[in-house]
């Protein structure tokens, strides 16, 4: 049953939310969840648990996700809970004279500001990772990459906040929000409403339909990405690896038209490979495709040519919040008071769920974040 009356209502069961129910129960702030489905049946459900730093472009999204990594190693004693965190390091496999030619800008970029990241030869790559295809022209390194299990790192949170007295409600969508003077002042449920001061907005791809619910237009759009899982495998891959197509893209959109958008390759804990993801504006359709799941296979054949003997046993898709500068959106919002957007990621809310939560929950405590809010929040677009 709902409680009557809470400290902070947060709206969306993934990650994010998790970890800002977490945080603000750390902190006793009295915090109830509501999630419309299950939890982690959206974004979070639906990923890999990469942790890239020297994927992100120099300037306000590194930074945030440097912060971020800081907090894992310590996250699984912290939590109680293997959450599977590898601090194994990462690569960007380069396959083409192109590619070389962009990760070489992309590296100096980086190892200006003092990212810890190297250039590799094909020698130096496949001395790292032997299963690398003789064919590719190298690599980049950067020690300070990692992976999760964004499953347990969720339900690491939960379980936690939950120990520590916040409250979690399933199938509970949330259908309406009461203001008094621009002030929140309560949450409406299909199962009944909770008077409240605060409520923060962590619903992912969803974030717009309740920013619509106080007259905010939130610019987040769902961005398919499609995956494919293999069956478990002896280990072959030490640590995660992304092609340079995902990072020369970036550079030159257009780049995605003729060579593809670059794929993601990781081995889990279990032994299976995961491999994706496609990047698409198809509204909240997570069908998967038959041209997604070959140019996927393909692409990472063309990296670890063993990967072609193995079996696929599943495909699937998730639905990435995308911003269109992407950035998420993180704090108050003008002319709501008491309203806070966490929302917006992208393929990042994994890696950004420990240093999200920690601020949110700090905002909400005492007005005041460690880091500057001010480059994530809404009111950007409307300059």
């Amino acid at each position: 049953m709902l409680p009557r009356k809470t400290d902070v209502v947060v709206v969306g069961g993934g990650v994010i939310g998790s970890s800002i129910l977490y945080h603000l129960s750390k902190r006793k702030i009295q915090a109830v969840l509501l999630e419309k489905g299950e939890l982690i049946s959206g974004t979070s459900g639906a990923c890999d648990g990469l942790i890239f730093l020297q994927s992100k472009k120099p300037g306000p999204h590194l930074r945030l996700a440097q912060e971020g990594t800081k907090r894992f190693s310590n996250l699984k004693d912290e939590l109680h809970f293997d959450i599977e965190y590898r601090n194994s390091g990462g690569m960007i496999v380069i396959e083409n004279d192109h590619e070389l030619e962009v990760m070489e800008r992309f590296v100096a970029e980086q190892q200006k500001i003092g990212l810890d990241i190297s250039l590799l030869d094909i020698d130096q790559a496949r001395e790292k990772e032997p299963s690398l295809s003789e064919k590719i022209f190298g690599s980049t390194f950067s020690p300070l990459d990692g992976k999760v299990n964004p499953l347990l790192l969720t339900h690491a949170f939960i379980r936690s906040a939950k120990k520590l007295g916040a409250r979690v409600f399933t199938d509970n969508e949330v259908t309406g929000i009461a203001l008094k003077s621009h002030q929140v002042r309560s949450v409406k449920t299909g199962k009944g409403e909770i008077e409240t001061t605060t409520i923060v907005n962590a619903a992912g791809a969803y974030a717009p339909e309740i920013g619509k619910l106080v007259h905010l237009d939130i610019p987040i759009k769902p961005r398919r990405g499609q995956l494919l899982v293999t069956e478990p495998m002896p280990p072959v891959l030490n640590r995660g690896v992304l092609s340079a197509k995902y990072i020369a893209a970036k550079f030159d959109p257009a780049l995605a038209e003729t060579e593809g958008e670059g794929i993601s390759i990781d081995q889990t804990s279990s032994g299976n490979f995961l491999l994706g993801s496609t990047r698409e504006f198809v509204g909240f359709d997570t069908r998967t495709t038959h041209q997604a799941m070959t140019n996927i296979a393909t692409q990472a054949i063309h990296i670890i040519p063993q990967l072609k003997d193995t079996h696929i046993i599943r495909a699937f898709a998730g639905l990435r919040p995308y911003t269109p500068d992407g950035l998420p959106i993180l704090g108050n919002v003008d002319g709501v008071e008491g309203f806070i957007v966490a929302a917006g990621h992208e393929g990042d809310g994994v890696a950004l769920s420990p240093i999200t939560g920690e601020v949110i929950a700090e905002l909400v405590d005492t007005n005041i974040t460690p880091i500057s809010l001010n480059e994530f929040r809404l009111e950007r677009f409307n300059s």
